[in-house]
């Protein structure tokens, strides 16, 4: 059994969101989403997400795409997580490519020898942070 894993905030739950998770969930029998936890988005965006871990973590606990959910408490812990859930792989946004994380390292340098790591393209045009300023001026 192959385990895929993946991090994001998924606040305002869109579109992109679910295309990432259901094209993630084609590369293992298992998909495993690490949800940032409220602290953690306040960290790494400067805000208080929209709504609460507990209600993002619901919302993708109801997808029949995604097998199981935790609140990602730490971004440099991601090799932790991989190893923990046994991920064979772990999907990340194409962004991401070639582009050094928190620690300092790209998650290819990161995650060498833990598990694969694979760049899936975003959904174009469409973001939370966009959607937040969209909904803020209107």
């Amino acid at each position: 059994m192959s385990t895929v894993i993946t991090f994001g905030t998924f606040d305002l739950f869109h579109i992109g969101h679910l295309n990432i998770l259901e094209r993630a969930a084609k590369y293992g029998d298992k998909l495993i989403v690490g949800v940032s936890s409220d602290k953690l988005n306040i960290e790494k965006k400067g805000r208080v997400p929209i709504y609460s871990c507990e209600a993002r973590m619901r919302i993708l606990r109801a997808l029949k795409c995604v097998d199981e959910v935790f609140c990602e408490e730490s971004l440099e812990a991601k090799a932790d997580y991989c190893k923990q859930y046994k991920a064979s792989v772990m999907i990340i946004g194409d962004d991401w490519k070639d582009k050094q994380n928190h620690t300092g390292k790209t998650f290819d340098e990161q995650l060498e020898g833990i598990c694969d790591v694979i760049y899936l393209e975003r959904t174009p045009s469409i973001s939370t942070t966009q959607l937040i300023e969209q909904i803020s001026n209107n």
